[in-house]
């Protein structure tokens, strides 16, 4: 029997590298997948996200795009979530859609 955990056991790990210019989320020391962004001045503009296929459904995605993004409003900075993954995860969690810049916050209804 292995002695090694699972995915579902170990507690995704989410962290900005921007010499990257990106967040990436690890499991147990390995990187299985980042949000790409942009930085410019006032805003982050997430524009890629990928998540590896052996962690898909698990929730790893959408901590990693909490993580990223509650980084991003503790700077103050606002959100342009040009990327898909991103921008549905901001519209299942209308909560981030006042930190969304104006010229794209009317992209998302709240109810």
């Amino acid at each position: 029997m292995s002695t090694e955990p699972s995915t579902e056991q170990v507690d995704p790990t989410v962290v900005n590298e921007p010499d990257a210019s990106r967040y990436a989320v690890s499991i147990d020391g390995r990187v299985v997948g980042f949000a790409a962004y942009r930085l410019l001045p006032g805003r982050v503009v997430f524009v890629h996200t990928e998540i590896d296929g052996d962690v898909e459904g698990r929730g790893v995605g959408s901590r990693l795009a909490r993580a990223a993004l509650d980084d991003v409003i503790g700077r103050g900075l606002q959100i342009t979530p040009l990327c898909p993954f991103i921008a549905g995860y901001v519209s299942r969690h209308p909560g981030y859609v006042q930190h969304v810049d104006p010229g794209h916050r009317a992209r998302f209804s709240v109810t």
